[in-house]
């Protein structure tokens, strides 16, 4: 008889304090503490996520973030009322939200924000948000690729493996 593992333990939520109050929402800060027995080795890709946060609490999220003197850069999203993604980006995150939402205050309702601990990977999960919700950018043309062509394969860094589909080139041959 085999000795059955045990599943591994989610972290434990840390909540801090409240940041933010506006209608039925509150916003609180925390911090995820990992479970005793957890490898400590293992390093985290985020240093800061927020999911889903309402646009009314973004100036005491900000000034949150600022007090912490933690990073101020990242990707963001911004959300409609469904929660579907219709802007993305990387950069100042409350800069761009900011302007985003000045620009569609009836259409974005949420935003988020991942700060990623490691800058060289900013890049590729920026490509992969994008590329995963590019059909519901509305409001990022530049970015937006509705088809089912694949983006260019060097949005991603030196010494990624990849597989990659591709036209058959030539003249097409009757059956």
């Amino acid at each position: 008889m085999t000795e059955k593992r045990q599943p591994k333990q989610p972290s434990r939520k840390e909540t801090q304090a409240r940041v933010s109050r506006h209608g039925p929402w509150t916003v609180w800060r925390g911090k995820l503490i990992p479970h005793p027995g957890r490898p400590h080795k293992i390093t985290s890709l985020f240093k800061v996520v927020a999911e889903k946060i309402p646009f009314a609490c973004l100036a005491d999220v900000e000034r949150d973030v600022k007090r912490m003197r933690l990073p101020m850069n990242g990707i963001y999203l911004a959300h409609d009322s469904m929660g579907a993604v219709r802007y993305a980006g990387r950069g100042n995150i409350f800069g761009r939200l900011r302007a985003r939402m000045n620009a569609q205050p009836l259409e974005l309702k949420y935003f988020s924000f991942y700060v990623i601990e490691d800058k060289k990977h900013e890049r590729e999960v920026e490509t992969l948000v994008i590329r995963a919700s590019s059909h519901l950018l509305e409001f990022n043309q530049k970015k937006k690729r509705p088809t089912i062509s694949p983006g260019n394969i060097r949005d991603y860094e030196p010494g990624t493996w990849f597989f990659e589909r591709q036209k058959k080139k030539g003249k097409k041959r009757d059956a």
